[in-house]
C-alpha cells in the first residue's frame, strides 16, 4: 500500500517496493496467485434476481519467457507452463491488484532476455515422441490362428 506523504490519499493497493524488488527474469519458476471474481445470479422465491460476487484465489505456475518494461508501471511478464499436453501461456501486469502474491520457486541462469525459443522446443519434443510410438489401427489387428484341441492331434499323427 503506498500513501502520498502530503495527504492521505491512496495510490495503489498493491505493495510497488516489494513487487519492483523481486527481478523477476526470464527463466525463473514463479506461482502467480491471481484473484478471480466469481459472479452468479439467482432467482428467489420471490422471482426477484440477485446477484452475488466471490472472489477466489487460484495459482499460476510456470516458467517465466518475458520480462517486458522492467520495473515501470506498465511492466508485465508472461508465464508459461504446460497442463496435460497443451502448453498455456499468460501475461500478467507486474502491478496488477487482481495479483495477490508473486513466489519465485527456481531461478535458472539464462543466457537470453527472452524464452520464445522453448514454443518451438516443446513441439518439437513432442513431435519426436509420437514418432517412437506405433499406432495400430483396430482393422488391422493379426488374425489368430485355429486352434487346434489335442485330441485332434493325436488322430492326425495316428494316421
Amino acid at each position: 500500500m503506498q500513501m502520498s506523504q502530503k495527504s492521505g490519499i491512496k495510490i495503489s493497493s498493491v505493495n510497488m517496493n516489494e513487487r519492483t524488488t523481486l527481478g523477476l527474469r526470464a527463466g525463473d519458476t514463479v506461482r502467480v496467485w491471481q484473484k478471480i471474481e466469481e459472479v452468479k445470479q439467482q432467482k428467489q422465491a420471490n422471482k426477484k434476481e440477485v446477484t452475488t460476487k466471490s472472489v477466489r484465489r487460484q495459482a499460476f505456475e510456470g516458467l517465466v519467457l518475458a520480462v517486458k518494461h522492467g520495473s515501470e508501471s506498465g511492466a508485465t511478464f508472461t508465464v508459461r507452463r504446460v497442463t496435460s499436453g497443451v502448453g498455456v501461456e499468460k501475461t500478467f501486469p507486474l502491478y496488477s491488484p487482481m495479483i495477490d502474491k508473486i513466489e519465485v520457486l527456481k531461478r535458472a541462469q539464462m543466457r537470453r532476455a527472452k524464452l520464445y525459443f522453448i514454443r518451438r522446443k516443446a513441439a518439437r519434443d513432442v513431435k519426436r515422441a509420437m514418432r517412437r510410438t506405433r499406432f495400430v489401427s483396430p482393422e488391422a489387428t493379426p488374425v489368430s490362428e485355429e486352434v487346434t484341441t489335442p485330441s485332434e492331434t493325436t488322430e492326425a499323427a495316428s494316421v
